[in-house]
This record gives structure tokens, C-alpha cells and sequence, in this order.
């Protein structure tokens, strides 16, 4: 081949090279999990939430021992210690990697940066509520009551010693403090609701990481209006670690509750 032709066939291949670098740059490793990590920190790298860190285009050096600080807990943070956690020297050091390779200014193929990975829940405010719950555990802390409920399906299973199945419902009321007349705290108005509730296979399309087998988890306003700007990634971080306790902090409580029951909501 002439050296000119020679010269031709590499500017006519360059394009399909530099495409084939760029996606085995970008490409996922198939035994690496990152949507958990899109899910707050955006599809590609680039958080839409001015308090979460970008991780695209990051030094890899700097993202794992980022992460190897999170696995030992020597830099403190619930979410990334419960994710970083679970995650081996090898992981860590694909994860840094991966997240380095891609671009720090992203964009689609419109010039648009990449949509939202947040994960919104599917909880409905229990219709009804309070009837078919019981409360387990009331709190008085700065002028704010907050009472847990179970509702029948978790209550009995509680009570039987038994995992929570799917159709559990946990539900948190805050009220405002008021007093009776002889001066007794109780509840007043409400001010908000948060909840978590399991159903079957609701869990099949969350990140490995993030998966709290089914359980979603949601906010509610007074008048039970979900709040879809929860971004339920951050709970679901939050409750990994209770797994052992169905995912809830205060199954301790519900499990004495349901041993002595007095009587439904």
C-alpha cells in the first residue's frame, strides 16, 4: 500500500478507534454495581444536588481513598459508610475508575446534561389511617410527639417473633405538643408523616447496594400528600445496615410493643 493510502485509511479509521476507545473507556464492568451510586450522584457522575460531590472526572486516586475512608469509617457519613461498607479493595478501586474516566461536564446528545437516576418511591399514605395500625412508640423531644404505628400485617408478625413480610406498613406521625386540661402532653396537630412499607418485588429494580430486600420509603405532608422530591436512595443507605432488624431502627421497640399489646389506634 502507497504511503498515501496508507495515510487515508488511519484518518478514516480514527473516528471509529476514538469511539471504540471511548466506550470501553466508559463501559461498565459487568460484575461492578454503580447504579447505586447514580441514583444520588447522578447517571453520569454529575449530581443535580449542589451537596452531593461530583464523581466524574475526578483523580482515582483521590475517589478510592475516598471510599477506603468510608469502608474503615475514618471520615463519618451514615449513607457512604453503610455503602462503602460492602464494597471489596477490588470494587473500590473499579468504582474509582470507572467514575474517573467519564467526563466532568457530561452532556446527551442534544448538549443536555444527563437526567436525574433518583429513585422515588411507590408508598401510598395508608388509606384509613390510623384504623387497622397501633402505636408502638411515642417520643416527646422539642416540642414535637412523634408516634410509630404498625399496621396488622407487621404488628402480628412482630408479635410472632417472624421477619416482616410484604403488605408491612411502618408509618411515623410528628404532632405538635399540646396540653390537656390537667396539664398531660399530647398530640396536637399534625405536622408531617414518613413511612416504609414492603410489597411484593419492589426490591427487583433497586441497586444490589441499595436493595432493602422490598421496602420502600416515603415522606408524607399533613394531609398524606407523598412527597416526590425524595430522592428514597438516601434511606435506603440509611436503613441498609438494620437488615438483620427488617431494616427497621426500631424493631426492638415494635417486637416489646406487640409482646404487650395495648390496644389499637
Amino acid at each position: 500500500m502507497k504511503r498515501t493510502e496508507c495515510m487515508n485509511a488511519r484518518l478514516a479509521l480514527a473516528p471509529i478507534l476514538l469511539a471504540a476507545c471511548v466506550s470501553a473507556r466508559t463501559q461498565v464492568p459487568a460484575t461492578l454495581n454503580v447504579e447505586a451510586c447514580k441514583a444520588c450522584h447522578g447517571p453520569a457522575g454529575v449530581s443535580l444536588n449542589p451537596t452531593i460531590p461530583n464523581l466524574a472526572g475526578q483523580k482515582p486516586a483521590y475517589l478510592e481513598s475516598q471510599l477506603k475512608s468510608f469502608h474503615s469509617r475514618e471520615r463519618k457519613n451514615d449513607l457512604m459508610n453503610a455503602i462503602a461498607a460492602q464494597l471489596s479493595d477490588a470494587d473500590m478501586h473499579a468504582l474509582a475508575a470507572f467514575w474517573s474516566s467519564l467526563p466532568a461536564t457530561p452532556s446527551d446528545a442534544n448538549g443536555k446534561a444527563p437526567a436525574s437516576a433518583a429513585i422515588h418511591s411507590r408508598m401510598d399514605f395508608p388509606k384509613n389511617f390510623p384504623a387497622g395500625f397501633t402505636v408502638y412508640q411515642t417520643v416527646i423531644e422539642d416540642g414535637v410527639m412523634t408516634k410509630r404505628y404498625a399496621n396488622a400485617v407487621a404488628w402480628e408478625s412482630a408479635r410472632a417473633g417472624t421477619a416482616l413480610p410484604n403488605g408491612s406498613v411502618i408509618l411515623q406521625a410528628s404532632y405538635q405538643v399540646q396540653q390537656d386540661a390537667a396539664g398531660k402532653e399530647i398530640a396536637g396537630t399534625v405536622q408531617s408523616y414518613s413511612g416504609m412499607e414492603s410489597r411484593n418485588n419492589w426490591g427487583k429494580d433497586i441497586p444490589l447496594l441499595l436493595r432493602n430486600e422490598n421496602w420502600d420509603y416515603a415522606l408524607f405532608t399533613a394531609d398524606g400528600k407523598r412527597r416526590d422530591e425524595l430522592n428514597q436512595a438516601q434511606c435506603l443507605a440509611c436503613h441498609k445496615p438494620q437488615e438483620t432488624d427488617n431494616y427497621v431502627f426500631t424493631m426492638k421497640q415494635l417486637r416489646e410493643a406487640s409482646a404487650h399489646p395495648r390496644g389499637k389506634a
